[in-house]
């Protein structure tokens, strides 16, 4: 049990009134690996748990002032992840029960048994643990799909793996630069794999989608009543990832606004929700990605140069699909397996191939990927040959039909709009995707949508506000 508890480092925050049980409870606790703190009243232990989270907390029942109920009632309202164990006397056993429905996990009678604590916290722990997995399940088992999506051999993505493999140890936030569709969140979750917080939180946040007004309550949370529509309290993206991974993508979308409160939570580990008077703490690697020069957003003033150097301790640089064309076989096999949905995978010719491999990618491995799902999906026969590559981008002097003679007459924003149109046909209109594809943020697509009047199913261009809603 002992040498099970020194690899743990659990923090548990000890709560009695009573100095010498307080004392002697911490000392046995760090004896067994834990990280204590200490609390004498009801009063200071909201203090500290407004101001960091714990994974257990010992709370005696009979306190002055603030008691271990109210204690309880204000963590169970307030906290993300902590497991309150009730410390009693044995007249109040019936109090403790009654602790239990209101949402404590167990509770020990003192005088306790070290021993049987310990159990009771061991399996207090693995409770949060599961429910702590429930918070981010799905982000987890993307995360699990994506890891197995590393596929690659060339030099230049050889490269880029034996980086991962040096910095994934480490604490040290991480910046992934490359086009739209080159795999930034591939390597993200692979790094977080092989990271040593790999069984904590993963969270990943996309920037560009998420309007700018809300931006900042997905990202810090916001208090009940912070404004119109925050009906409950919202726990933010940097206290689900706590102890684990804040993955955000589209970095460079976000807002002056908010870049100098993510920049005091990089520097600091501080934060306050939305509507918030409490300063609190959590403790997050941050991956960041963008398909942007940040430094010429610097230059334009977009972006802050403090923000990027806390950002960019160590920055990977993904090659295009046009740069690592050696890795074009490897790739269609594990996507022609992937894609086939359990179905006995079909095979590829050479001349389909060769047609693949002289292509030049503008949406890299998001677009080959498309292309071979579509391949699979409209050719009856087993083998798949370069008639059936359907390259939709496949000239840059013909645009949906036009000859390199008529699209010499055209004006720049014209073949933008017939290029946008053709890319949202291509994606069965998700936005997101296109935007990724066309190396935009999704901002920027709503916008010369509704500028250009593209339509769109439903009978009519829809503008920022429209999708918003």
């Amino acid at each position: 049990m002992s040498e099970k508890k020194l690899k743990s480092g659990a923090s548990i925050l000890v709560v009695d009134d009573e100095k010498l049980f307080r004392d002697v409870l911490c000392a046995k606790l760090v004896d067994n690996g834990f990280q204590t703190e200490s609390a004498i009243n009801g009063i200071e232990a909201i203090n500290k748990i407004q101001r960091q989270q714990y994974d257990v907390i010992l709370l005696d029942i009979k306190m002055p002032r603030v008691d271990g109920i109210e204690v309880l009632k204000h963590i169970n309202e307030n906290t993300l992840g902590s497991e309150v164990i009730m410390l009693t006397t044995f007249t109040d056993v019936r109090t403790a029960v009654e602790t239990v429905k209101l949402g404590a996990y167990d509770y020990v009678t003192k005088p306790y048994d070290l021993s049987e604590l310990l159990q009771t916290i061991d399996r207090a722990l693995e409770h949060r643990k599961l429910k702590m997995e429930n918070v981010y399940l799905k982000s987890e088992l993307d995360r699990r799909q994506q890891a197995k999506n590393v596929v690659g051999n060339s030099p230049a993505f050889e490269q880029i793996l034996e980086t991962v493999y040096k910095v994934a140890p480490t604490d040290s936030n991480l910046l992934i630069q490359g086009p739209s569709g080159s795999g930034k969140e591939v390597i993200a979750n692979l790094t977080f794999k092989m990271s040593n917080r790999k069984d904590k939180p993963f969270v990943a946040l996309d920037c560009a989608s998420i309007p700018e007004n809300l931006l900042e309550s997905e990202l810090f949370g916001h208090e009940k009543g912070a404004f119109t529509d925050a009906q409950a309290l919202k726990h933010g993206m940097v206290e689900v990832a706590n102890n684990g991974t804040l993955f955000l993508d589209e970095i460079g979308e976000i807002n002056m606004t908010i870049q100098p409160k993510l920049l005091r939570f990089i520097q600091t580990g501080e934060f306050r929700r939305i509507g918030g008077t409490q300063t609190m703490k959590a403790n997050c690697r941050i991956i960041a990605a963008t398909n942007r020069n940040l430094k010429d957003a610097v230059k334009d003033g977009a972006f802050r140069e403090d923000l990027l150097f806390r950002l960019n301790v160590i920055t990977l640089t993904l090659p295009s699909l046009s740069e690592r064309k050696d890795d074009i076989p490897e790739l269609v096999e594990h996507f022609i397996v992937t894609k086939s949905r359990g179905k006995e995978p079909k095979k590829v010719a050479e001349d389909a191939l060769e047609k693949l491999q002289s292509y030049h990618w503008p949406g890299n491995v998001r677009e080959l990927e498309n292309v071979i799902e579509r391949a699979i999906i409209l050719t009856s026969n087993e083998v798949i040959d370069a008639g059936d590559i359907v390259l939709d981008y496949a000239s840059t002097s013909e645009v949906e039909g036009v000859s390199g003679s008529e699209l010499a007459k055209m004006s720049l924003s014209d073949i933008e709009r017939i290029h946008i149109e053709r890319v949202l046909k291509d994606c069965n209109f998700s936005k997101k995707d296109a935007a990724e594809v066309l190396g935009i943020s999704l901002r920027t697509l709503y916008t010369k949508i509704y500028d250009y009047q593209i339509p769109v199913p439903g009978g009519r261009a829809r503008s920022k506000k429209d999708d918003e809603e």
